[in-house]
């Protein structure tokens, strides 16, 4: 693993974490030769749930879906 010294890291910090970024390599900071901080890429984002399907078992059909729900003759529309 590569040592950074404190002083280093202030003077080169963006290009060093960049660095990290792009290789994926993470790099210990010391002071007077003592670790101070260990510098590493964050995990990567969990992946999304797909979409399709994520409702299956959820609803329960519990009647008659095809039919309408009330007398055609009740509806205005489909009088003359």
């Amino acid at each position: 693993m590569e040592k950074v010294t404190i002083s280093e890291f202030k003077a080169t910090c963006l290009r060093l974490l960049l660095n990290v970024k792009k290789t994926g390599h993470p790099f210990l900071v010391t002071r007077k030769g003592e670790p101070v901080a260990l510098v590493s890429p964050p995990p990567p984002p969990p992946k999304p749930k797909a979409w399709l399907g994520c409702l299956k078992d959820t609803v329960r059909i519990t009647g008659d879906v095809i039919s309408p729900a009330s007398d055609e003759r009740d509806w205005e529309v489909l009088q003359n």
